[in-house]
């Protein structure tokens, strides 16, 4: 789970990220962000409606497993990133953990919000 600093609090702030915000789409999910200039660190909200399951546990499974997504990636954030992921499926909700996690991980990078994971090619060291 993420910690609280990194939760959205209230309404009125996920409103300026559905009314300044860019989107990203996949399949499964849509990730709405922009850039808060006013904050040092992410925060992330997790919207699953009553329309992709009916069952409440559901639901939160699908919550906590992107929230955990996103924390194992949270260190590749490239700044202080206000971030919206809409869930469209419920099959987020059974699909395995590395699957969840490459999809999470090509949202990011089609948003600008991490980078290319830069690693240094043996073949290439002098």
């Amino acid at each position: 789970m993420i910690s609280n600093q990194h939760r959205f609090h209230g309404y009125n702030r996920l409103h300026a990220v559905y009314r300044k915000g860019q989107t990203v789409r996949s399949p499964f999910m849509s990730l709405k962000y922009y850039v808060n200039p006013h904050r040092t660190s992410y925060r992330l909200a997790v919207v699953v409606s009553r329309k992709v399951h009916k069952s409440s546990v559901v639901r939160n499974r699908i919550r906590r497993r992107l929230f955990e997504a996103h924390r194992q990636l949270a260190d590749l954030f490239n700044g202080p990133f206000d971030m919206v992921v809409v869930v469209y499926n419920e099959q987020v909700a059974d699909m395995p953990a590395a699957d969840l996690q490459k999809m999470v991980r090509r949202q990011l990078k089609q948003a600008g919000i991490i980078g290319t994971k830069t690693t240094p090619n043996p073949r290439n060291t002098v």
